[in-house]
């Protein structure tokens, strides 16, 4: 399967007791639903990705613990630590209208309601108020804004383009 039909939706994090259990950090809303996905893809940056069975998702504290088939100890646990977990957008539920998979907001232009042109969506940081959309410009310069309704004004798929309420000067 090809990268680009994977959708990026987690990060796999510290070991979580010696059973090969693996604490995860989600980049979406509803991680626990994700159980019912049988077969999960998990890759390194850059690596292929691969299939692997899910044996247990929990909720633990504040976080989510998985359990991945032939991860049986925390040794092999902590060789996963930072792998990317995906999977491919034709079983992931639709998104509602103003719903979005980070992947779809990845690469898409940023364009101020002046028509000038911030740059290029390169990542987003989850806070715990909202999401935050990491800008590039063409000069190498980072914005950092809000991916709120108030700042973020309309997403154009089709068009590529995220317009913001938003100065080139802030």
């Amino acid at each position: 399967m090809s990268g680009n039909d994977i959708v990026v939706l987690g990060r796999l994090a510290e070991p979580y007791g010696i059973r090969g259990w693996i604490w995860l950090h989600p980049f979406g809303d509803d991680p626990l639903s994700w159980g019912n996905m049988p077969v999960w893809w998990i890759a390194r940056e850059g690596e292929p990705w691969r299939e692997v069975a899910l044996k247990g998702l929990k909720a633990h504290g504040d976080g989510l613990v998985v359990a991945l088939d032939g991860v049986a100890d925390r040794t092999a646990a902590e060789a996963l630590k930072g792998v990317l977990v995906g999977a491919p957008r034709a079983v992931l539920p639709a998104t509602g209208e103003d719903e979005f998979y980070w992947a779809d907001l990845l690469g898409l232009e940023v364009v101020n309601t002046a028509g000038e042109r911030l740059g290029v969506v390169a990542g987003l940081i989850e806070t715990g108020a909202n999401d935050v959309l990491q800008v590039v410009g063409v000069d190498g310069r980072e914005r950092l804004l809000p991916f709120v309704a108030a700042v973020a004004l309309e997403v154009d798929r089709a068009a590529r383009q995220i317009r913001v309420e938003w100065g080139s000067d802030w």
